[in-house]
Order: structure tokens, then C-alpha cells, then sequence
């Protein structure tokens, strides 16, 4: 393969993934808007928040069934189709006239979204390896974080027009599928191993990393999807809120992201996995505790640019952990329940959190946010520990091998 086809094909890779951004936090600005404008339904302040966070269970529901598709029919062809179905379900939310119409067509973004994040994490396992794939991730997470600002500004100003308008950014993905199709290769398949009784078996799996892996996953994204569900509703009820003002302390959450992930590749030859989750998390803490505090734009412009960096560290090292303990024969399951565990959190997210709002109020629904980072970061430092302890351990045998 070119130079040239190698950098297109890295460049749409990269393109498809900022669409999972684009999902909830386009039309995260007009939940206010939205809320006022089916007023009329029960249980109005939970489901103005659902059409932001519903997308989020049909992943749930589709990504492993993506995943078992594109392990034994290829990844392109879905991808393909799983891009045309964002593009059209997306922009729905512009002729939509009651609210459960506009739900329908979040749920069927949500099963696009699930085909989009598993088939894209798959071919990334299947096109890059090693160092390159570290540098990889730093760069698609970057991606994903400098989109978001771009997206969530758009959204902001477009929803200051309408609170439709945010919606038509959703039919631009369409322009994507003639280079999936003239970019991507279908990777070469994998043909299953059989062991002594004809049993398929899959060498390199680590089902116990890939367990925590997916627990993490779920943790980090319960907790970051409180900023976008809930920080609109913080801020008006701080009276400070108007939706480009969102857009602004929103997009420099993703802005610091994107700019941390660039620096990935650096982090990851330089510090353990379990050195850099508590580099993330710590950084996550201190930005949920800061924005628990903080009362005006400047104060939450800065919680949100800790939150990003951590997060812009935290991701890129799950994904790389999960590609990295994955067998290439399940790679597209193990994706597809990765992306389930992401997305599930962030559609528990927002019932969780409105507990605590009723419960405690905003800021200390933020504040305990911060206390789950910070427990985080201290089993990541046990985890750590424990490593060193059992590479200790293995040097020891090694050196001092039994004779029988």
C-alpha cells in the first residue's frame, strides 16, 4: 500500500471516528429548548435528557451483535451501511413532531452508532499494531475531543437559531461513505484454530483484563456523561446559562481532551497502564471537585479542561488495553463489548445523576462524581503495586529455579 492510500486510509478512519462524538453532543445545547417544547409530557425533565443519552442503550443493545457480524461477514460493508443509517436517522430530529418521534430516530442512531464505534475499533486492531497503534489512538482520541469542540459550538450557535438546527450536522456524515468505500480494505480474515477435541480456541485472549477493561469503560462514561446531561441545568439554575455560553465551556472540555491525547503515544512509552489510569483519573477528580464549586464561566471553563485531560488520557488507554489483550479471531466481539460498556454507562448516566440532583443538589451530585474518580485512582495504584510485586516475584523463580 502507497504512502498516499496509508495516510487516506489513517485520515477516514479518523473522520468515522468523530462521529460517535457528534451523537449526543450536537444537540446537547437545545435540551433546555426541547424540554420547553414538550412540556406538555409526564416526566418531561427525564426525557428531554433521554433524547441525548437514548443513542446510548441501542449501542448497548447493537454493538455485540455488530461485533459477531463483522467477526464473520467483514467490516466494510457494514461500516458502509451503519454510516448511511447515522446519516439519515440523525437528521430525523428535523421533522420529527412529538416527542417519541424523536426518540424513535434517536434509537435508530443509537444502532448506527453500535455498527460505527465496533467496526472502527476492529479495523483499527486489524490495520495497526504495536507503537503505531499507540500513536494511533492518541491521534483518534484527539480526534474525537477537537471534533467535539467544533461540534458542540456549532450546536451551540445553530441552536440559539432553533433548537431543530443542530440536528442537520448529523446528514454530514453522508459525505464520508464514497471514502470508506475508496479508502478502507476489507482485512485479510482470520481463519479459527481447533484444539485436540475440534473446539475452537482463541490464543492471546486475557478475558480477565478485558472484564476490568469493560468495567472501567462503564465507570468513566457513568461519570463524564454528567457534564453534558446535567451542566446546562447547573448553569441555569446558577442563572448564567445561554446555549452558545454552553457550547464555549463545553467545547474547551474537548479541546484539552484532544490536545492530552495527542501526547498518548509519549505517555504510553514512557508509563505503565496503571501509571497512566492514575494520571487520568487524578485529573478527573480534581476537575468534578472543581466544577462542583464553580460558580461563573471562567471557574467551569477550567474544571472542564482538567475533566478533559483526564479523560483524554483515560480513553485511549482502555481502548488500547482492550485491542491490546484481544485474540484477532473475536477482535470485532471484544470491540463490541467495549463499545457496550461505554455506551451503557452513558445512557445510566443521566438517571443516576438526576437521583443525586434531587437528592443533593448539582454541585454535590459533581462532588460525588469526583469521589468515584478518586477511588479509581486508588485501585489503580493497588493495581500497580500488585504488578510490581508479582514481577518481582517472577524475577525471583527466574533466578532461583527449583530442581526437582
Amino acid at each position: 500500500m502507497s504512502p498516499r492510500s496509508l495516510v487516506a486510509r489513517k485520515l477516514v478512519l479518523l473522520l468515522v471516528a468523530t462521529l460517535t462524538i457528534m451523537a449526543g453532543i450536537i444537540i446537547a445545547p437545545s435540551l433546555p429548548a426541547i424540554a420547553v417544547h414538550f412540556a406538555d409530557n409526564e416526566q418531561i425533565d427525564l426525557l428531554s435528557r433521554m433524547v441525548l443519552t437514548l443513542p446510548s442503550l441501542f449501542v448497548a443493545l447493537s454493538a455485540p451483535f455488530a461485533g459477531m457480524l463483522a467477526d464473520r461477514y467483514g467490516r466494510k460493508r457494514l461500516l458502509v451501511t451503519a454510516i448511511v443509517l447515522y446519516g439519515v436517522s440523525g437528521a430525523s430530529g428535523l421533522m420529527a413532531d412529538s416527542l417519541p418521534a424523536l426518540l424513535a430516530g434517536r434509537a435508530a442512531l443509537g444502532i448506527a452508532i453500535g455498527g460505527i464505534i465496533t467496526l472502527s475499533m476492529a479495523l483499527v486492531g486489524d490495520y495497526f499494531s504495536g507503537a503505531e497503534r499507540e500513536r494511533y489512538l492518541g491521534l483518534q482520541q484527539a480526534f474525537v475531543q477537537l471534533g467535539g469542540v467544533i461540534f458542540v459550538m456549532s450546536g451551540g450557535l445553530l441552536a440559539e437559531v432553533h433548537w431543530r438546527m443542530p440536528f442537520v450536522i448529523y446528514g454530514a456524515a453522508l459525505v464520508l461513505v464514497p471514502a470508506v468505500m475508496l479508502f478502507l480494505t476489507e482485512p485479510v480474515r482470520y481463519r479459527p484454530r481447533h484444539d485436540a477435541a475440534g473446539l475452537t480456541t482463541a490464543a492471546g485472549m486475557n478475558w480477565p483484563v478485558v472484564a476490568v477493561v469493560c468495567l472501567l469503560a462503564f465507570l468513566i462514561n457513568v461519570s463524564f456523561y454528567t457534564v453534558p446531561s446535567q451542566l446546562q441545568f447547573h448553569m441555569e439554575a446558577l442563572g448564567i446559562y445561554n446555549a452558545s455560553g454552553f457550547g464555549l465551556v463545553l467545547g474547551s472540555f474537548n479541546l484539552a481532551g484532544g490536545a492530552i491525547a495527542l501526547c498518548f503515544g509519549w505517555f504510553k512509552r514512557r508509563f505503565t497502564t496503571q501509571a497512566i489510569f492514575l494520571i487520568g483519573f487524578t485529573l478527573m477528580t480534581g476537575g468534578f471537585v472543581l466544577l462542583s464549586v464553580s460558580s461563573g464561566y471562567g471557574a467551569m471553563i477550567a474544571a472542564n479542561i482538567t475533566l478533559g485531560a483526564g479523560l483524554g488520557i483515560v480513553m485511549p488507554n482502555v481502548m488500547s488495553t482492550a485491542i491490546g489483550h484481544s485474540a484477532p479471531l473475536l477482535r470485532g466481539r471484544i470491540s463490541g463489548m467495549v463499545a457496550t460498556s461505554i455506551f451503557i454507562g452513558q445512557f445510566v448516566s443521566p438517571f443516576v445523576s438526576q437521583y443525586w440532583v434531587r437528592l443533593a443538589g448539582y454541585a454535590d451530585m459533581f462532588r460525588n462524581v469526583g469521589m468515584i474518580m478518586a477511588a479509581l485512582a486508588v485501585l489503580s495504584v493497588l493495581a500497580a503495586l500488585h504488578s510490581r510485586r508479582g514481577a518481582r516475584n517472577e524475577q525471583k523463580n527466574n533466578a532461583n529455579p527449583r530442581s526437582y
